[in-house]
């Protein structure tokens, strides 16, 4: 009988991190490897790490320190980084941190098992050497496709499948469909799940490094989006969120720009599934008739996950970025002409160089008509390798301070509001946990997992809801709590939810 070897995935950082963790996780479990939910439980812990700010950066650091700290009195045996801060400084970071066992980049994914083993043997793996993968690609989005099947691209399966995949696969993976499409192996039981539309980005905003570590954009064929889709709602999930760096790009490098209007159609008929979210949306790439699609098809949420990041003209010229104040809101207003209550949610940056008091104001103009259901700020700070590392004109940190805590203030403020303007608004709530002291909880359309607030449902009775993880039920809305909401349970919709085929990692 094979030595028993146990593996336990940590991820941080994004949806997209999700995916490649559920990649990993499909790879690892089709070559034996027996998946576990706890990393004191593993042999090997697997922490799928974020490079995206400073903040990320030391999660990752403390979630690896975390995880060695185990050796001394646990299961484990070796931790390994994987994941965006592997891959942006791999030998770097693996001088730096002695701690990890192993530092693997995206070209290590394809072989992740022997991989593993190799380090679980007491071998090691020497850490990559980072590179920029935009130039991994043709420059011409058109001419890169065939070049793809040779370059690993986390979420698209790999140029060379896994060694040792059986014909018969473990219950509760998900089969390789085509020659592009990645294993996967759900990691928890929740009704929603991420599936990746493309990855890599051609937008060079000024103050983001994540073109050079994740790539150049490269579009998912739709065959492989909807096979994805449907194994997913096999596995018992109602939501599918699509992710990636950029989802207003989809389909250029396919030959049709407009190719994500015809696929949400596809993906929202998909049985068993009850609800299709789109997540990055650019505003200088919206188009009319993605905006009619996201507003008008069944099934399919009118959210607008919208990129600004600012709204002073001058500013966002300085970010490599479009629009302003008034065109954002004009877009904003198209948007709820169709769909009154559509959601919307962005992210803002405070503090950028050479942003002045006008420019702050103007921003501040911009976030209190916008009537956003979510939103994120974040102060500047220069990341490695960007263009606004080298501006001048930096804003003193107090004053990066002030303004973050200002807008973020005020941010809380109008978002409250917001919620308050749901009273009385009837709502489709997909049902997703139950809380002891909260009881069952759940998301509304304009609510995307873990960003944007949730929902509290009750019974106008006082009585406690029998409900159930997946089950979609019509709530009316009777109160707030900050961004989130208080409903008044009403019926349910549909039929019972699907019992998952995959069972729960380490159950």
């Amino acid at each position: 009988m094979p030595e028993r070897r146990t593996v336990a995935l940590v991820t941080l950082g994004c949806a997209r991190n999700e995916v490649d963790s559920e990649e990993l996780a499909g790879r690892l479990a089709a070559d034996g490897w027996e998946l576990v939910e706890n990393a004191e439980e593993a042999d090997v812990a697997v922490v799928n790490t974020c490079g995206f700010v400073e903040a990320a950066k030391k999660d990752s650091v403390d979630a690896l320190l975390e995880a060695n700290d185990l050796k001394d009195h646990g299961r484990t045996q070796a931790v390994v980084a994987v994941g965006c801060m592997a891959e942006r400084y791999g030998k770097e970071l693996a001088e730096a941190l002695p701690e990890a066992d192993g530092v693997l980049g995206f070209d290590d994914y394809a072989d992740i098992s022997n991989r593993l083993q190799t380090i679980l043997s007491g071998g090691s793996v020497e850490a990559h050497t980072p590179r920029d993968r935009r130039k991994l690609l043709p420059l011409s989005p058109v001419d890169r496709q065939q070049a793809a099947a040779e370059v690993a691209l986390p979420g698209h399966g790999a140029a060379e499948e896994p060694q040792n995949v059986p014909g018969d696969l473990p219950e509760g993976l998900a089969p390789a469909s085509g020659p592009r499409a990645p294993l996967r192996r759900r990691l928890d039981r929740s009704p929603v799940a991420s599936v990746k539309l493309a990855s890599g980005c051609d937008r060079r905003c000024s103050f983001c490094a994540i073109p050079s570590f994740r790539g150049s954009f490269v579009s998912r064929r739709p065959s492989d989006v909807l096979n994805e889709t449907r194994w997913l709602a096999e596995q018992g999930v109602k939501e599918i969120m699509l992710v990636s760096e950029n989802n207003t790009s989809y389909g250029k490098d396919l030959g049709d720009i407009r190719l994500l209007e015809g696929l949400l159609p596809e993906l929202a008929a998909v049985d068993g599934i009850e609800r299709v979210r789109v997540s990055y949306l650019q505003p200088a790439e919206m188009r009319p008739g993605l905006i009619d699609v996201l507003t008008s098809t069944d099934k399919v949420v009118p959210y607008f996950d919208l990129s600004f990041q600012h709204s002073a003209p001058d500013v966002l010229r300085a970010m490599r970025r479009f629009g302003d104040t008034d065109r954002f809101l004009d877009l904003l207003a198209t948007i709820r002409e169709k769909a009154p209550t559509a959601g919307a949610r962005s992210n803002f940056i405070v503090g950028f160089p050479g942003e002045t008091e006008a420019d702050f104001a103007e921003l501040e103009r911009f976030i209190t008509h916008a009537r956003l259901d979510a939103i994120g700020v974040f102060g500047y700070s220069d990341e490695d390798g960007t263009e606004a590392a080298t501006y001048e004109h930096k804003l003193d940190q107090e004053v990066v301070d002030a303004r973050l805590a200002h807008l973020s203030r005020l941010a809380e403020e109008l978002t409250a509001q917001r919620a308050e303007e749901r009273i009385g608004e009837m709502l489709e709530v997909l049902v997703e946990s139950e809380d002891e002291e909260d009881g069952w909880i759940g998301r509304a359309a304009h609510q995307a997992p873990e960003t944007d607030g949730q929902v509290y449902l009750v019974d106008g009775g006082g009585a406690r809801l029998d409900l159930a993880p997946g089950r979609m039920v019509r709530a009316k809305v009777v109160g707030t709590e900050g961004v989130d909401l208080v409903a008044e349970y009403c019926d349910v919709l549909g039929s019972d939810p699907q019992t998952p085929v995959a069972e729960e990692v380490g159950r």
